[in-house]
């Protein structure tokens, strides 16, 4: 499943067209950085309520391809340019992370 794909079926908004054609094989939850930074593989998406340049850091170094900020979180500026960069595409859903959890997990199984 691509990048594209989680978009449509999650209905999310995407907030830059970066990495859109990128296989994503699971995802990963969390808001502590460390805890990304230790424990996410390569090709997953990651879901946090984190809106800040740190989290792309961790997005790029982990080689996540996007990034979904629940509960219509608002990255700032420099997030944005950094995803940019970096080629990780930003997304944002309104649900709470279980709900986005849940959904992603019947999709990617």
């Amino acid at each position: 499943m691509t990048v594209k794909d989680i978009i449509e079926k999650l209905q999310l908004e995407c907030l830059n067209e970066a990495n859109l054609d990128a296989e994503v094989n699971g995802a990963y939850a969390s808001d502590l950085l460390s805890d990304v930074m230790g424990n996410a593989r390569s090709g997953q998406v990651w879901v946090t309520m984190q809106t800040h340049k740190n989290v792309t850091a961790i997005a790029s170094l982990r080689d996540l391809p996007a990034v979904i900020i629940v509960r219509g979180g608002v990255p700032d500026q420099d997030m944005l340019d950094h995803a940019k960069d970096e080629d990780i595409c930003i997304l944002v859903s309104q649900e709470p992370t279980f709900q986005v959890c849940g959904k992603l997990y019947e999709i990617l199984k």
